[in-house]
């Protein structure tokens, strides 16, 4: 059987990271981390368990941000993020 490389679906290529973040909703704030990152939008890890709601703010203190979140995709403890803006931390 003749093995076929992957086509990528991606517009944008991710660079592969390791970040701690918040995913703020509200007064709940839930601790992840990020996985993988690109200008419009990231793979997140939280525990399986843990209900995220479809938009959230994410604060990412190592790009000094907060970016606006919407829920693209989850698997297990993995979920993908479009993110749509952003503003300074502050």
């Amino acid at each position: 059987m003749a093995n076929y490389p992957e086509t990528e679906r991606r517009l944008h290529a991710r660079e592969f990271v390791l970040k701690e973040a918040t995913i703020i909703a509200g007064a709940v704030r839930i601790g992840c981390s990020v996985r993988n990152q690109h200008e419009q939008g990231a793979e997140l890890r939280v525990a399986a368990d843990t209900e995220i709601p479809e938009r959230f703010l994410l604060e990412v203190p190592a790009d000094d941000m907060i970016y606006r979140a919407l829920v693209r995709w989850r698997r297990n403890d993995r979920i993908g993020v479009a993110l749509y803006s952003n503003a300074p931390r502050g």
